[in-house]
């Protein structure tokens, strides 16, 4: 049997086609949120920058933070990815995702914008 053979073989395409239907509705759910994530600091900035006097440098900083730590562990996230599976892993981070985001609540000054936006980053 050559490698075309395996290709164009109807097992495959039913394989992949199952995977599409199951998993792309999933990933563009997670795209999505992840999106509107990463938005909705700037649909914030107005009331948060009149609770907290934050000024526009600061605050864009700590937006940008979270890039910082999402550069930096990415790679390693998808190492454990790997080691523990994906739903485990999924799961853990919609999980920790929730709770970083939620806890940007609490942030009442720069220094903790900063730390929660590159722990958002992380998790």
């Amino acid at each position: 049997m050559s490698y075309q053979d395996l290709y164009d073989s109807p097992a495959l395409a039913s394989g992949v086609k199952k995977a599409a239907i199951r998993l792309l509705p999933f990933l563009a759910l997670m795209y999505a949120l992840a999106f509107i994530d990463r938005a909705n600091v700037g649909f914030a900035k107005i009331a948060y920058q009149a609770d907290t006097g934050i000024g526009d440098a600061a605050f864009a900083l700590g937006a940008g933070i979270f890039f910082i730590g999402y550069a930096l562990f990415e790679v390693p996230s998808n190492l454990i990815l790997q080691r523990v599976g994906a739903r485990v892993w999924m799961a853990r981070i919609m999980v920790t995702w929730g709770l970083v985001s939620a806890s940007m609540m609490f942030a009442n000054s720069e220094t903790s914008f900063y730390v929660i936006r590159f722990l958002l980053g992380v998790s």
